[in-house]
């Protein structure tokens, strides 16, 4: 493994992002670099332009972030070495130049997770004003500070506000107040990072899809886990975009993939006709509020 000194990390930017919260509490010392797409991150660490990649992968309300895992499965061969768990706090601000005028905001932008995160705040407060969706909470923020003669607004976070100088009119708008955001760090090599003290049990995730026209083939394959009482905290199904009802799963296993019982595990799915593709075993860390 490489010193982490020399390591260059990509992440979902501009700076103050949700992502990049993320990333610097993990890799403070490290050198941090914005992309503007998901895509974008994870092709950096695939073609090898950094060594790492900051990525969200799943918030508490709106789900998984299906660009994240359908790039995962179908485009790139990365591991998760890592995983950071982001308290999520969304703010309504605007440019100082408008702060007087915020009542009558003609234009607001986010991240379409944080608009979806504020839905009611926005839908009562602000039902006739269009919302437009950004690629980041700090490229909303970035692009209020680039227009002082408009009155628009964004949602984001206390740290795209002092950013980008501007000023918090309604904080804490998002609807849910337990919420969080799980950002994993990718690598093309199937590392574990360790950082300090970790939460909980190490993670492992793997992706697979069953064999076709078998009955009871999910049943046969939570099977495998349950008598060998290997922890799933995590089930989901994402299209496979070969054609209607064709899927494959993601499931998160409370255990090292190295461990006797979860080898015995992989290799009985693929006795079964299951395709397994591991993501690698992790542990978790929170980012400190």
């Amino acid at each position: 493994m490489k010193k982490e000194e020399s390591n260059q990390i990509a992440y979902l930017g501009p700076e103050a992002s949700f992502t990049y919260l993320a990333s610097k509490s993990l890799f403070p010392n490290e050198s941090l670099i914005p992309f503007t797409t998901i895509p974008e991150c994870i092709e950096a660490v695939s073609s090898g332009k950094v060594d790492l990649a900051v990525v969200p992968l799943e918030n508490t309300i709106e789900g998984t972030v299906p660009l994240t895992i359908d790039y995962l499965y179908h485009e790139a061969e990365l591991f998760i070495v890592a995983e950071v768990l982001t308290k999520i706090q969304q703010h309504l601000m605007v440019h100082k130049a408008q702060k007087d005028k915020w009542q009558h905001i003609e234009e607001i932008y986010s991240h379409p997770h944080a608009l979806a995160q504020c839905h009611k705040y926005l839908f009562y407060r602000f039902s006739k004003v269009p919302l437009h969706q950004f690629s980041s909470t700090s490229a909303a923020a970035k692009l209020v500070a680039e227009n002082p003669d408009r009155c628009i607004a964004a949602v984001g976070n206390t740290s795209s506000a002092e950013k980008y100088n501007l000023e918090i009119v309604e904080k804490n708008i998002h609807d849910f107040h337990f919420n969080h955001t799980r950002f994993v760090v990718l690598s093309k090599k199937n590392i574990r990072i360790q950082k300090g003290k970790a939460e909980g049990k190490a993670k492992t995730t793997v992706m697979l899809t069953l064999p076709e026209n078998v009955s009871g083939a999910l049943h046969q394959v939570l099977s495998v886990y349950a008598w060998r009482k290997l922890d799933l905290s995590k089930i989901e199904s994402r299209p496979l975009k070969t054609g209607l009802g064709d899927y494959f799963f993601i499931i998160d296993i409370l255990a090292d993939e190295n461990e006797a019982m979860m080898k015995g595990a992989f290799e009985e799915l693929k006795a079964l006709g299951c395709t397994v593709k591991s993501l690698g075993t992790y542990d978790t860390y929170l980012t400190p509020e």
